[in-house]
Parts: C-alpha cells; sequence; structure tokens
C-alpha cells in the first residue's frame, strides 16, 4: 500500500498532475461552503486561545489547496479579525521525499504557503505552533497491516509474487503490535475475520504531539470506533479501492494507478492522542457537525441571481453532497486538544436549537 500510493516511482499520490480528481472527489471539491463552515469553528478555536495575535492552520494532505483557499478566502469576508491573525499552511503529503527544513513556521498574515515536501509523519518540518492541525481524508490512506484469524491466532497477509501475479500468503506478524494493538482494543475475533491494524496513526500522533504547542487537531475522514469497525459487518475487512470514481477490492490491479485505502480505527487514534497530552474534545459525523456550524442556513439563505433553475439545483445539490449519509455526511469529525481548559465545547459538536 506505502509502494502502490507513494513510491516516486510510479505511486498514486506520488505527482499532482491533475488525474487524482478524475478519480475521487473530497467535501473540500464538492462544495466551498464545507470551508465556510470550518471557518466558523476555526474562529471559535481561536477565542478560545485567548485570540492570539497569530492563529497558524496546518492542512496536512492538502492536495491542490482548495480547501485552505476557501477557508482563508471565508475568514477573509466574513471574520476579518480572525483572518489578521490567520496563518495558513497547505502542506501535501509526499513521504518519499526528504522534508526542508528542520523547522517551519509560516509568517504571512492571512496567506496560504505552500510547504512541500513533507515526511512521511506528516508533521516533523513543524514546531511551537499554536492554533489548529487539520487533516481531510487523510488518515484512510495511511498503510495498514492486514490480519486474518486462524485457528485463534493473529496472522499477517503477505503479496508475494506468483510469475507475473501478486497472491496472498498468511504467516506469523510481521511485528508484534499488531495483535497488541487488538489486544489492547479488548477485541475477540472468530476465526477467518479479516481486518486490518493501521501502525502508522501512532507516529501521526507522535508528531502532532510534537509540533502542536497549544491548541487543537481536526481530523475529518470516514471510519469508525473500534467496536463498530471490528464487527461482523467488516468481516472481510474494510479495504476499498477507487478508480475512475469506480470502487473495487483488488488492490493488486492497476497498480500506481488506483487508490486504496480503509476505514479509520477512530477510537485507537483517541487513544494514540491521549498518551501524547492530546485530549479528546469532541466526536460526530460530518453531517452532525456542519448542521451545527449552521449548514442549513446556508442552504435556505443561498441567493443565485443569474443563475437558472438548474444551475442553482445543481449548486445545492452539490452542497447536500456534505450531509448526505451516502456522499460525505457519515464522515468522522474527530476534534482533539492540547493545552486547553477541560470542558471547552466546541460549535461543531454541540447540538444548537432549532
Amino acid at each position: 500500500m506505502q509502494t502502490c500510493l507513494y513510491s516516486p516511482n510510479g505511486g498514486f499520490y506520488s505527482g499532482r498532475d491533475g488525474r487524482i480528481n478524475a478519480h475521487f472527489g473530497t467535501s473540500s471539491t464538492s462544495h466551498p461552503a464545507f470551508g465556510v463552515l470550518i471557518a466558523r469553528q476555526l474562529e471559535q478555536m481561536w477565542d478560545l486561545l485567548g485570540c492570539p495575535p497569530v492563529f497558524h492552520l496546518v492542512e496536512v494532505g492538502s492536495g491542490d489547496g482548495s480547501l485552505a483557499r476557501a477557508i482563508v478566502e471565508a475568514c477573509q469576508r466574513s471574520h476579518p479579525q480572525f483572518a489578521a491573525a490567520l496563518r495558513c499552511v497547505a502542506a501535501d503529503y509526499r513521504p518519499h521525499l526528504a522534508a526542508t527544513p528542520d523547522r517551519a513556521t509560516p509568517s504571512s498574515p492571512g496567506a496560504i504557503l505552500p510547504v512541500q515536501p513533507v515526511m512521511s509523519e506528516g508533521l516533523r518540518a513543524f514546531r511551537n505552533i499554536t492554533g489548529c492541525i487539520l487533516s481531510n481524508e487523510l488518515i484512510d490512506n495511511f498503510p495498514v497491516h492486514r490480519f486474518a484469524i486462524q485457528d485463534g491466532r493473529v496472522r499477517e497477509v503477505y503479496v508475494e509474487a506468483s510469475g507475473d501475479n501478486l497472491v496472498e500468503a498468511l504467516g506469523e506478524p510481521s511485528t508484534p503490535r499488531i495483535e497488541e494493538r487488538l489486544n489492547a482494543l479488548g477485541i475477540t475475533l472468530p476465526d477467518g475475520y479479516r481486518g486490518e491494524v493501521s501502525l502508522a496513526i501512532e507516529g501521526w500522533t507522535g508528531e502532532i504531539a510534537r509540533a502542536l504547542d497549544r491548541g487543537f487537531v481536526l481530523t475529518i475522514d470516514y471510519g469508525e470506533l473500534a467496536l463498530d469497525l471490528y464487527s461482523p459487518d467488516n468481516a472481510g475487512g474494510t479495504l476499498v479501492c477507487y478508480r475512475q470514481h469506480v470502487a473495487g477490492n483488488d488492490p493488486y490491479l492497476h497498480v500506481g494507478e488506483q487508490d486504496i485505502t480503509s476505514l479509520v480505527d477512530f477510537t485507537s487514534l483517541m487513544k494514540s492522542g491521549e498518551r501524547r497530552g492530546l485530549t479528546t474534545v469532541g466526536y460526530t459525523s460530518q453531517r452532525e457537525f456542519l448542521a451545527n456550524l449552521g449548514f442549513h442556513s446556508i442552504v435556505d439563505g443561498i441567493e443565485t441571481p443569474g443563475m437558472s433553475a438548474a444551475r442553482a439545483e445543481l449548486n445545492r445539490i452539490a452542497m447536500m453532497t456534505l450531509v448526505n449519509p451516502d456522499e460525505y455526511g457519515d464522515f468522522k469529525v474527530l476534534a482533539q486538544a492540547k493545552g486547553i481548559e477541560p470542558g471547552v465545547d466546541l460549535l461543531g459538536f454541540v447540538e444548537q436549537p432549532e
């Protein structure tokens, strides 16, 4: 998975040459309202931090920077005081490159500073951040170890070459951390069960904790809490491939030409953060998160002067994909905090009155 997605020699994400969006979309590319609503949450985070003169927003896995741009434009338009403090870095995720420099601090107010490359852990180049570290559909692409339960034991799924074909074979786990993760979750799985474990989130949360001095981590992705993730409904695993908007389940086809993802284990992400001083302060669906931030008021108040009825309807449909559970609405949103007083209520996680 690491090689297929990130190898400099033909990996799916190794070049941003326009082909990525031909394979799939994201919330940020569906409609700019996504950035507008996240900007509202970020402004409250700034306020909770005491309105510091500099608020860093570092988006890791930013792709073409569309979400960062939407956030900056929304702040400049509707939150001018916050915009004056905002320093925004759109940092892409290219683990095959080496990070330069050792430390990076954005400086230009309200500007998007494209920072490349970023190490595989994502944040090694950054330190002393006061603000928010944001990722949208990043962690589902962290390479996973696949496992199977055989005769009551955890076995790892390996990939072998058979002539010109790639085939799977079960063997002893390459690291005891796979079984340790499952044991830590208190999960007992039946024979024949297959699943995935992402050990990369340990390094990721470690880098976040080192990079973030004081502030928040906002993670948006598709996944579940562990009890739902490792359930009978997912007994064959959750690995999915995407190519030209079509989903498949064979990672050995179209090598380097398709995305490979798996559901994020949000329980392990929370636990890993808590061990490093990142307190969980919110967890909900994207549908509820955006609704709490005023999504429906934007839909109801949208004006489309000079726009045809057909185009206005397409605009509305694009917005609704953000909260539709069959599109992006069932994604999960996790907020973690460091150096913040306990009991904080973030707007996106507090149900608003009708």
